[in-house]
């Protein structure tokens, strides 16, 4: 009956896999396989996450590379109403979350505060939701799982009503930065955070909430992000079918730009 019913519903709404477009799957197991990977550090690809202040930034593990399928289905999930793509994001968030590696560079610290990006109050409304918030509360509850003692707070908010997704990397480092809540300054004074957003770029706008927590007394132990935007001329890991059943055989492409060429669009 289930079956059924999702073959009823694809006649009167059709669906397309948000990654590659495939009719009648809103996400195929071939885009999939790209969030299927261990975690991988990811900070060294965001230049602007480095303050400059003569420490290395904190560790930030992601799920996949922002690019190809992963790319056109996280925007699809934030801006083209694409919620029922959540669930396999939240599964990849809560992955890393659970890695083990991750959770060796996270134990032994006490109660970590897990603080999302904040999202703009204008985003926040035209979506219906809040996307991150949706990833950091995942995340919190399967490190607790694990036995990460974690806490979900949502420690920091815009001052103004912006958002980031369509500024450029100068853009995004003038902004107003984040500030920490009034009602949460408290919480945070003393505390290891753990920060997490959807998709890490140039690393200003993770920066910005580091000074921020800091500024209030926190300090930012590290961070877990969906995706993270590969640096030019990066090699890529990148999933193809061993057989029409399997996508376990990987491939290395020989640059972020060749992998744009053997996956168009």
């Amino acid at each position: 009956m289930p079956g059924l019913l999702a073959q009823l519903c694809g006649l009167v709404l059709p669906v397309r896999c948000a990654g590659c477009d495939l009719p009648d799957e809103p996400w195929c197991a071939q885009c999939a396989a790209h969030l299927r990977v261990p975690a991988c550090r990811c900070e060294h690809r965001a230049g602007r996450l480095d303050l400059l202040d003569g420490l290395d930034p904190p560790p930030v593990w992601c799920a996949a590379s922002f690019t190809g399928p992963v790319r056109r289905a996280v925007s699809a999930w934030k801006d083209a109403g694409r919620a029922d793509l959540g669930p396999a994001f939240v599964e990849a968030v809560q992955a890393v979350a659970q890695d083990e590696q991750v959770r060796a560079e996270l134990s032994g610290r006490g109660e970590l505060l897990v603080v999302g990006v904040p999202t703009s109050p204008a985003a926040r409304r035209r979506r219906g939701y809040d996307p991150v918030d949706v990833l950091a509360a995942a995340v919190a509850s399967r490190l607790d799982e694990c036995g990460v003692p974690a806490r979900h707070v949502r420690a920091l908010r815009r001052p103004r009503d912006t958002d980031s997704a369509a500024l450029g990397s100068r853009a995004r480092a003038g902004r107003v930065p984040p500030v920490v809540r009034g009602r949460d300054r408290a919480t945070v004074v003393g505390a290891e955070v753990l920060l997490v957003d959807d998709v890490l770029t140039t690393g200003a706008t993770f920066a910005s909430c580091r000074r921020a927590l800091e500024g209030a007394g926190a300090r930012l132990t590290g961070g877990i992000v969906l995706a993270s935007t590969p640096a030019p001329g990066e090699v890529l890991a990148t999933p193809r079918p061993e057989s029409p059943g399997g996508w376990n055989v990987w491939r290395q492409a020989d640059s972020v730009e060749s992998w744009s060429r053997s996956h168009p669009g």
